[in-house]
This record gives C-alpha cells, sequence and structure tokens, in this order.
C-alpha cells in the first residue's frame, strides 16, 4: 500500500473574480501558524497510521508558490516517496523566479502546474489575474531551463468577452511551448466569487461554449495531446498520476483547510476558515461510505475519463452487471455512450452534456 495525498495551501497574491475555493489574499501574517498546524495533523496522522511512501504528492490552492520553498520542507520531511513518485506543485507566473524553480527543484518537486487561464493580456485583466501573457511564456521558459520535464498548463474557455478565436489564439501559444499536459476547464460561476456577486454581462452562449469546447479537443488532439478526462489533455504517458487516482475511486489523504480525504472508506474533510483550522487541525466531518454509494462514486468518477467503466472490473468489485444496472440511463442517452465488448464510455459529444447524463447514475 502506498499514499496519495493532497495539500491545501490557501494563501494567493490577489483573489481571481471566477475563484470559489478556499483561499485567502493579504493573511500573511497567518502563514507560520498555518504551516505549525499543518505540520501537527501530518505526524499525528502517521502516528495513528501506518507510515506508508507517497506515490504522488499534490499541493494546491490558492497558490503554493507565494509560500518561501524554505517554509515547506519541515512537512515534507514527515513523507517518504516511492522511487517512482510524482509531486506536483501549483504555481502562479508572478510569483517565481528562476531561484525558486531551483528550490522546488531541490525540494523533490517534480512536476508543475501553471495556472495561466488565458493567453489574452485583456481577459487576465477581466478576471484579475496577476500577470499577463508575455510573464506566462517566460515562466514556462525559466520553468524548463530549471529542468522541469513534467509540466502541466491551466487555462480556462467560457470567460467574458471570449470568443473561439480569441480561444484559439491561447491554444496555439500553449501547444508552442509544448507542455507535457494542458487542463482546460469551462468557467464555472459558484457562490463565493466575485462573478456570482456581479455576474458578467458578455458571458458566452452555451452554444458558443460547445463549440469552444469541441474546438479544443479537435486541435489539441492534432497536436499530440490524448483526452484522457473531460477536461484534461496529455502527451504518451504523461497523464497526471495523481488525478487519475481520484477518477479510479482509490483513496486519498487530504492535508490542510478545506481539504477533503477518503481512506478506509470513509469521506472526511476540514474546516473552511482560516481560524477554525488553526483551532483545529484535523478533519471535522466523517462519513463511511457504503458499498453502494462506492459503486455509484466510481460510475460517475470513472465515466468522466475516456476509458470510462471496465465491465469486467466493476463486475468483480460490486458483483454487478453494469450494463443491466443501468440498462435505463444507457438507453436514454444512447448517442453519448461508446459500449464495446468490456467498456462502456462517453463520446466527446457525451462529456459536453457529462453533468446531466451522470446525474442519473445516482
Amino acid at each position: 500500500m502506498s499514499y496519495c495525498v493532497y495539500i491545501h495551501i490557501p494563501f494567493c497574491l490577489s483573489k481571481c473574480r471566477y475563484c470559489s475555493f478556499v483561499s485567502f489574499a493579504g493573511m500573511g501574517n497567518y502563514e507560520r501558524k498555518y504551516f505549525d498546524v499543518l505540520h501537527k495533523e501530518i505526524k499525528t496522522f502517521f502516528e495513528k497510521n501506518p507510515h506508508q511512501k507517497l506515490k504522488t504528492l499534490y499541493l494546491g490552492g490558492g497558490t503554493p508558490s507565494v509560500i518561501p520553498v524554505e517554509d515547506y520542507k519541515n512537512c515534507l520531511e514527515l513523507f517518504e516517496f516511492e522511487d517512482e513518485y510524482e509531486f506536483t506543485f501549483e504555481i502562479n507566473p508572478k510569483t517565481v523566479d528562476d531561484v525558486y524553480l531551483k528550490n522546488l527543484k531541490e525540494l523533490g518537486v517534480n512536476r508543475l502546474s501553471i495556472g495561466i487561464q488565458s493567453f489574452d493580456d485583456n481577459l487576465l485583466k477581466i478576471i484579475n489575474r496577476q500577470h499577463s501573457s508575455a510573464d506566462a511564456i517566460s515562466c514556462f521558459e525559466a520553468a524548463r531551463r530549471c529542468g522541469f520535464e513534467n509540466i502541466s498548463i491551466d487555462l480556462i474557455y467560457g470567460l467574458p468577452s471570449q470568443t473561439i478565436d480569441i480561444l484559439n489564439k491561447s491554444l496555439t501559444t500553449a501547444i508552442s511551448l509544448n507542455p507535457e499536459h494542458i487542463s482546460i476547464y469551462g468557467l464555472k460561476i459558484e457562490e463565493g466569487c466575485e462573478f456570482f456577486k456581479k455576474r458578467p454581462e458578455d458571458l458566452p452562449s452555451d452554444d458558443e461554449c460547445a463549440d469552444m469546447y469541441l474546438e479544443i479537443v479537435d486541435k489539441l488532439g492534432q497536436n499530440g495531446f490524448e483526452q484522457y478526462e473531460i477536461s484534461n489533455f496529455a502527451k504518451p504517458q504523461k497523464f497526471s498520476r495523481h488525478n487519475m487516482n481520484y477518477w479510479k475511486n482509490r483513496e486519498y489523504l487530504g492535508f490542510g483547510l478545506a481539504s477533503h480525504g477518503y481512506f478506509e472508506h470513509n469521506r472526511y474533510s476540514h474546516e473552511i476558515s482560516l481560524e477554525g483550522y488553526i483551532k483545529n487541525p484535523f478533519p471535522i466531518n466523517k462519513k463511511l461510505i457504503s458499498i453502494k454509494e462506492r459503486q455509484e462514486d466510481e460510475v460517475i468518477l470513472n465515466l468522466r475519463t475516456k476509458d470510462g467503466v471496465d465491465l469486467t472490473g466493476f463486475k468483480e468489485q460490486y458483483h454487478v452487471d453494469f450494463l443491466i444496472e443501468y440498462k435505463s440511463v444507457l438507453e436514454k442517452y444512447s448517442e453519448f455512450f461508446e459500449v464495446t465488448s468490456n467498456k462502456v464510455s462517453l463520446t466527446t459529444e457525451g462529456f459536453l452534456v457529462s453533468n446531466f447524463i451522470l446525474s442519473e447514475f445516482l
């Protein structure tokens, strides 16, 4: 057995207008306290549970790169890694330089996720990103210069005033940089973000967003990127191992404010207020997941991927014939499913309406 671990770093340079994640700008006076209690949480877990090695570690946020690299060492010393581990670290182009990137490399980070969102300077201002397109390109080049051979770029489509031509320019720039991985998400305006309080008037229509998505799939596919999940594209052998663990419905550990975990068939979560987490850095909500719930989770998570549901493996795991159990849903949305002798998966068009389809499996 080995662990997959996510650590949430809630501090940011500034709050993006689309962001509803639990993160805070201008809270630097809490950083030392936060890392002290984070260390306490991780250490306590390993005192109570087997000290297995890590196969993946993902530091996300927030913006982990607003924190000095030195501040991570105390927590990371609590972990041991497998020989072939994946250690992903999220960075903002405005917060790193060659020295910072070299220090990350020395820390053991071997995969970077760069939050770029767009290569259009006007769009970057609209969503309150602090970097420019030039900053993003320079950051990527610096990462290569510092020896990173596994880099992911984050982009967003469906942004205010974004057209398919503007999107295409960002895609062209991203492809020209030749990253190993591209994550590209449709804009979601959820409670807690600035756009939710004041919705932009110039959002692309649903049809325009659908056209953008199909353009993304087509253009990235033509340039050597395999779509392995609804929003994720990678060069061969460069899938995110950490995220694949989620989509395969495997267990993982979550540490830090607002993080979630799935361990020993229990799903758990932490405090979402900074002061609340500092007072109690341990899971506050814990729920034992029944066999039926695990089965439903497996279906929904597996169907987010191009691999879909393995029919043989599903039957061995849950003693249920998938094709019989979910016959009504499969028939209702037959045009959006691809069914083979041992696999059921969504088509590209099925990914577009996946929220509607997946909800019917519950």
